[in-house]
């Protein structure tokens, strides 16, 4: 079964319709004109039969206007009621009677015969083009609407594929956003991570040290002791010895006494140096905790979700003070806020 007829066509079909319409419309209007003006002349006084051709062109003046009009209104898809009707079937019953007429008063029946072709020829015409119209306009009438529901259905699929489109594309961005966030995360966490392991390493460094550092003053303390129970043993021998020599002789203790004495003092003088020296080493050994860089402190408060960390303990993390800690906690929430509305005014 073939499919419908395009438009191009059915148009073409239509043209030639009006065309044939209005052709045998003109032929029978002349015919008309020829046939009826003689018969119109024999009822006429001679004074007025110039006035003969009149009313033929009258009746086929008529006709001209039902055809034209039915033609107007079929193509237009109305009706034009009962009136139009009557004014086309007796405008062509006059056409009829006035061509036969000089015939049938003859008694020619022949005559009537032919002259009544042309007038039957137009009464069917102008009906039969009347059908042709308004099943040409219902057709193409069908047509638009078929057009018009695939134009509206191709649109619709392509709203459906732009707004599949810009779907996708939201959910792409979207992802994109959530892995670049998810990066920036692992970064600062991995950062963090670094921070706190190397702040443990300093930390260890610095308990090793205090420990080597104790260690030694307590070998120092150990070796002061020693020192002085050697020294406290020799001049205990010494004494020993002066008292015994004193006992030999006084003039010879008399000199060994002041040689002991600054022996003593020297030895003492030089504990207390050694001692000296080496809590000072310790006290200048100690190593300050350095202020995290602004750019890292910031990622690293950033880093940690509400509520996993407090202000003092970020504080004491990045070395900086505890009101540009909560600057910084207000900024990322007042981020996180702006962040969240930006998809619900998309949507809307």
């Amino acid at each position: 079964m073939s499919g419908p007829l395009p438009p191009v066509q059915i148009q073409s079909a239509e043209k030639t319709l009006a065309a044939g319409t209005w052709a045998i419309t003109a032929g029978a209007v002349l015919f008309s004109v020829l046939t009826v003006t003689p018969l119109v002349e024999r009822v006429t006084p001679d004074d007025w039969a110039w006035t003969a051709p009149i009313l033929p062109l009258v009746v086929d003046a008529a006709v001209v206007i039902v055809v034209r009009l039915d033609a107007t209104v079929a193509r237009l898809g109305g009706s034009s009621g009962a009136w139009p009707a009557v004014l086309r079937w007796m405008t062509g019953l006059m056409t009829l009677l006035l061509n036969i007429g000089d015939s049938a008063l003859k008694g020619d029946l022949v005559g009537v015969a032919v002259h009544s072709v042309a007038p039957l020829l137009l009464i069917v015409t102008a009906e039969a083009g009347l059908a042709y119209r308004r099943a040409i306009g219902r057709a193409l009438e069908c047509i638009e609407r078929s057009r018009a529901a695939e134009q509206e259905a191709r649109e619709q699929r392509e709203r459906e594929s732009r707004e599949h489109e810009r779907l996708e594309r939201e959910r792409a961005e979207q992802s994109a956003r959530e892995h670049a966030e998810r990066l920036d995360r692992e970064r600062a966490e991995r950062e963090a991570a670094e921070r706190a392991e190397e702040r443990d390493h300093t930390a260890r460094m610095e308990r090793e040290r205090l420990d080597r550092e104790a260690d030694m003053r307590r070998e120092q303390r150990e070796y002061e002791d020693r020192v002085r129970r050697d020294d406290q043993q020799r001049a205990d021998a010494l004494r020993r010895e002066q008292q015994e020599r004193t006992e030999r002789s006084r003039p010879e203790r008399h000199v060994l006494e002041p040689a002991a004495t600054a022996l003593d003092t020297s030895d003492a003088q030089a504990a207390v140096n050694t001692s000296a020296g080496t809590v000072n080493g310790a006290v200048n050994g100690t190593t300050a905790f350095m202020k995290m860089p602004e750019t890292e402190a910031r990622s690293y408060v950033r880093s940690f979700l509400e509520g996993q960390r407090s202000v003092r303990q970020l504080a004491e993390d990045t070395g900086w003070s505890i009101g540009w800690v909560s600057a910084r906690l207000q900024e990322a929430r007042e981020q996180q806020a702006a962040d969240a509305s930006e998809p619900v005014e998309a949507v809307v």
